[in-house]
């Protein structure tokens, strides 16, 4: 039987010769199974393999398991056969190591179909820890099944997997290849981990699940995905927000909630957006804004020291100290010190759109505009994307009443909100707020929400959700509330240029 060790690659020929070449290998590997199946060597038969060890920790504790009988199991990522003995690579979940097989020592039946295996094949062997006279930490293999057969060609060692969207298309194929990408969700579990933990052990918090089918998509200002459930005959949303299923939580005396999960928005996709993402909220009864900013600063804190053993983030060259505490940043103020417009001079809201007007703002588009929602909206065209402006660690404070319908109003200065974002490397990473519990102060905000969403001023506004007014009734307790982006914190914990590169499986575009 011939084996698929071929050199072609797109780099020594051109593509249709190398497609060709992929699909005679791929062939290859379907006979040799045809083969192993009338030999009685069915592979897919195999149900179980007893692992005693992994890679990592044989290399790691080569001393204490020299001569240790262990049992591995992995993907076959290299053959080297000389004759009588033969070397191979063997990968598992922690990494490689150096397989040495011997036909004397496995037999020779066994031996024969070895030679005939093929990178990818997943292979269970029991074998002594050994040291070679290179000095390579290696198994003695003295049993070698075949567990599954890979009828596709990975590929090569030399060129890899490069194309970055067919790595993503095939992440299975990326994590073969890619100890860095394996490292990456290794990585991310250790961060979703830390921040459970400071949540539930440092602050008290109980994890709770929501509903993501909800009839109304609240809690944020964004556009939901639509469906219909047939037996109720009922159009359905999948959340963009957990936030007030989670505020009912805390009416009903849960004091301190959590859920980290997924949430849905159908909007635009670049680098910091996918329209599936991980999103964690947190509501404290009897807490405020500061609490919030103290539960944010130490997430990120805690969960850089337990990835990365420093509060020092490294992301694309540019460093973030993430050491509490944070500064603060108030809107109107930032808005003033980039643009020059000063609204603490400002008072109606014809003189806030003149204002904004003579800076450089659409006249026809900001003809509807209050005073607080130009603060916002000039805070967000002009001060977020100056370079370096928001690198942040630090929290954006004093946002308007009219674009944050759910937060309480600020007793000093009622146009304004208690609210913060957090920003670092300019992107906001978190959202919270001392929480409106008002609940004739909050339906008049869903009223006039409602209002813009009817006219088609703002189709992302927050619509009515009187069941939520009515536990607001019922009596929610002084709340702080908090959500914090998990992908976009991953990535810079872990130095990811994409959203995309910490997940598994990014939304994509069909090929066809």
């Amino acid at each position: 039987m011939s084996t698929d060790n071929s050199n072609i690659t797109p780099e020594t020929e051109d593509i249709e010769a190398y497609e060709q070449n992929q699909n005679e290998q791929a062939q290859i590997r379907r006979e040799k199974l045809k083969a192993l199946q009338e030999a009685g060597r069915n592979p897919f038969l195999q149900e179980t393999w007893n692992v005693t060890a992994h890679s990592v920790d044989i290399k790691d504790n080569f001393e204490a398991m020299e001569d240790e009988e262990v049992s591995c199991a992995g993907r076959l990522m290299a053959i080297r056969v000389m004759g009588k003995a033969a070397f191979a690579d063997l990968q598992d979940k922690q990494g490689r190591i150096q397989l040495y097989v011997r036909k004397d020592e496995i037999g020779e039946e066994d031996y024969k179909w070895f030679k005939t295996y093929d990178i990818g094949d997943i292979v269970g062997i029991e074998g002594k820890v050994f040291k070679t006279k290179h000095g390579e930490i290696s198994i003695r293999v003295t049993r070698l099944v075949l567990l599954s057969k890979s009828l596709q060609v990975l590929p090569d060692k030399w060129s890899g997997l490069k194309d970055q969207d067919l790595r993503y298309r095939q992440r299975y194929v990326d994590l073969i290849m890619n100890q860095d990408v394996r490292d990456t969700f290794y990585k991310r579990a250790r961060i979703i981990k830390e921040m459970k933990r400071v949540l539930e052990e440092d602050y008290g918090y109980l994890e709770v699940d929501t509903p993501i089918l909800t009839p109304i998509a609240g809690g944020a200002n964004a556009r939901p995905f639509e469906t219909h459930h047939n037996t109720l005959n009922m159009d359905l949303k999948l959340r963009i927000s957990n936030e007030l299923y989670l505020k009912r939580c805390i009416v009903g005396g849960l004091d301190r909630v959590y859920e980290m999960g997924k949430m849905f928005r159908n909007e635009g996709m670049d680098r910091n957006h996918n329209p599936e993402f991980t999103s964690m909220e947190c509501y404290m009864a009897y807490g405020n804004m500061e609490s919030t900013m103290d539960v944010t600063e130490q997430l990120l804190y805690k969960a850089a020291m337990a990835v990365n053993g420093t509060p020092i983030l490294t992301y694309q060259g540019k460093e973030f100290d993430v050491t509490p505490p944070w500064r603060r940043l108030n809107m109107a103020d930032a808005v003033k010190e980039i643009t020059g417009v000063d609204f603490s001079k400002i008072d109606t809201d014809e003189e806030a759109r003149e204002a904004c007007i003579k800076y450089g703002m659409d006249k026809d588009e900001v003809k509807d505009f209050t005073r607080g929602k130009l603060i916002a909206e000039m805070f967000e065209a002009y001060c977020e994307d100056v370079p370096g402006y928001l690198d942040g660690p630090v929290f954006v404070v004093g946002h308007p009443v009219e674009v944050s319908p759910l937060s309480k109003r600020d007793p000093e200065d009622p146009r304004i909100t208690r609210r913060f974002e957090a920003y670092i490397n300019g992107w906001e990473i978190a959202n919270a707020f001392s929480e409106l519990n008002d609940p004739i102060d909050q339906y008049e905000r869903f009223a006039e929400q409602q209002a813009e969403l009817d006219a088609g001023i703002d189709d992302e506004a927050h619509p009515m959700d009187l069941d939520f007014v009515n536990a607001l009734e019922v009596g929610l307790p002084p709340t702080g509330g908090l959500g914090v982006g998990i992908d976009r914190c991953i990535m810079l914990i872990v130095d990811a240029p994409s959203i995309r590169d910490v997940m598994l499986f990014p939304t994509m575009k069909p090929l066809d």
